[in-house]
């Protein structure tokens, strides 16, 4: 009886996979998105009209998820109360060329989100693009700043969040591809 039972179940199976094929559909599936690794992490605040940063964020880690901890640098300092365009650039050192991850998150930006998480002497933080959907993305955003001292921010690139959101993390959903924070951003 066991070996009957074990005989019909390939049968089933065989006949609950065929009835949930799409024959309708000839078309080859899409190929599986490969995971993309992010080595290097940009960030560039300009005040208005300037050509010039006035800060540069730079979070660099070759061996990718490797055992080696990032290289963060800061170079540069914040005004106090200012407004700065800030300019995200990612990419992936691990392949050659290197890879401008930039491509991919605004091909996907219904699919991307970065996240800005904020404490110290920074009173806003605020996206400046878009997706096709109206949905922000983060590559661009707008900075404030408040009194003089010290603050920090921490970047966070989601992938597959719940769009819109309140562009917080928590509730947001999806998975982190990459997360960074700088500490002891000077505001003078």
């Amino acid at each position: 009886m066991r070996s009957i039972k074990f005989l019909l179940l390939p049968l089933f199976t065989g006949i609950l996979f065929v009835a949930c094929s799409d024959d309708d559909d000839n078309e080859d599936p899409a190929p599986m998105d490969t995971e993309v690794t992010i080595t290097t992490l940009n960030i560039a605040f300009f005040e208005s009209g300037s050509t010039e940063a006035s800060l540069i964020l730079l979070s660099r880690d070759p061996d990718g998820d490797g055992p080696t901890a990032p290289e963060i640098t800061l170079t540069g300092l914040l005004n106090s109360n200012t407004t700065y365009d800030g300019i995200i650039q990612v990419s992936d050192e691990t392949v050659t060329p290197v890879q401008d991850v930039n491509e991919k998150i605004e091909e996907e930006d219904d699919e991307h989100q970065f996240f800005f998480e904020a404490t110290g002497n920074i009173t806003d933080v605020s996206y400046a693009d878009e997706d096709e959907n109206g949905n922000p993305v983060g590559l661009s955003f707008t900075l404030t700043t408040g009194g003089e001292g010290v603050a920090s921010l921490t970047v966070t690139l989601r992938n597959g969040p719940q769009k819109p959101n309140n562009g917080t993390l928590a509730g947001a959903g999806g998975e982190t591809i990459f997360a960074q924070t700088f500490s002891n951003l000077v505001i003078n």
